[in-house]
């Protein structure tokens, strides 16, 4: 049995994929500006925000259970800490292309935190 997904997590998933791509992209230079911190919070912030698509994917292709949608909507908000953490990490250091990735990864963020909110609320 499907369940129709929403429009706002149908923008997530894309958010997230488009998040872990740029993370991906910039990488080697959030390393070369940023320092090993950042590079190693850019790894991070690419690998939670794949992951947090591929969860959102799964729970909207059928009706899961409860316990399900709760750990979806709980890597929804990990995921949305990262990305903060990341973006205020990449606009310190002053560098456009950085500073542009922080920009999405803020966007991404925001809207996964409205995921995880809509989820909790929709299951409560």
């Amino acid at each position: 049995m499907t369940r129709q997904m929403s429009t706002a997590m149908r923008d997530c998933i894309d958010l997230c994929n488009e998040c872990h791509v740029r993370c991906e992209e910039t990488m080697t230079r959030c390393m070369e500006v940023g320092g090993a911190k950042v590079g190693m919070m850019m790894v991070t912030c690419a690998d939670m925000s794949r992951m947090c698509a591929d969860m959102m994917m799964r729970c909207s292709a059928m009706v899961a259970d409860l316990e399900m949608m709760r750990m979806c909507a709980k890597m929804c908000g990990l995921a949305s800490q990262m990305m903060r953490m990341c973006a205020q990490e990449c606009a310190k250091t002053g560098d456009a292309e950085l500073a542009d990735a922080a920009d999405m990864m803020t966007r991404c963020a925001e809207l996964c935190g409205t995921i995880t909110a809509e989820m909790m609320m929709e299951n409560a």
